[in-house]
């Protein structure tokens, strides 16, 4: 009889489109802030936590909620599966996910008071969130796996990444 955990993809391998878009985007903004005639290159430092004080509590429960939900899912994601910790911790994490999807529908500065694209990664997390937490109760594990994963990928980096961006808040806070 053969082991089901060998059978299991590894992580590089259920990953590679993700960790290989992520690498080519990397390499696409290192090469534009690095090209001849580029601005300066942005210094980072500690983060200047009095912008987030001054921010909306909106923003600030969204950044709070957001960096609880890396923290948590990146443990879940390295850690074993199904067990009593799994679960605690997985129940935090869809609560700090939701806050992060909810309060972010109040954060519209970007867009003249109105939605922007980031609000569609929200909307779909709103919606699949439950439904992955429907897929473990029901032990469907590989929809759970796929979308917990789908949401750390693209709600927390991919979001995260494009807060991280020139003119947003958090480019203030850690290159401003």
């Amino acid at each position: 009889m053969s082991d089901p955990a060998l059978a299991r993809p590894s992580f590089l391998r259920r990953h590679a489109a993700s960790l290989v878009g992520g690498s080519a985007a990397a390499a696409i903004a290192g090469w534009l802030l690095l090209r001849p005639g580029a601005a300066a290159m942005p210094r980072p430092h500690a983060p200047d936590l009095s912008l987030l004080l001054r921010a909306t509590v909106a923003v600030q429960l969204h950044v709070a909620a957001a960096v609880l939900a890396l923290a948590i899912g990146t443990v879940l994601l390295a850690g074993v599966k199904g067990d009593r910790l799994h679960r605690a911790l997985g129940w935090t994490w869809v609560a700090a996910m939701g806050t992060t999807a909810i309060s972010s529908l109040f954060i519209r500065q970007i867009n003249a008071g109105g939605f922007s694209f980031i609000h569609l990664i929200s909307g779909w997390t709103i919606v699949a969130l439950p439904m992955a937490v429907y897929a473990a109760r029901r032990h469907r594990v590989r929809d759970h796996r796929r979308a917990m994963t789908g949401m750390f990928v693209g709600g927390l980096l991919v979001a995260g990444s494009l807060a991280f961006l020139p003119g947003r808040m958090m480019w203030a806070m850690v290159f401003g």
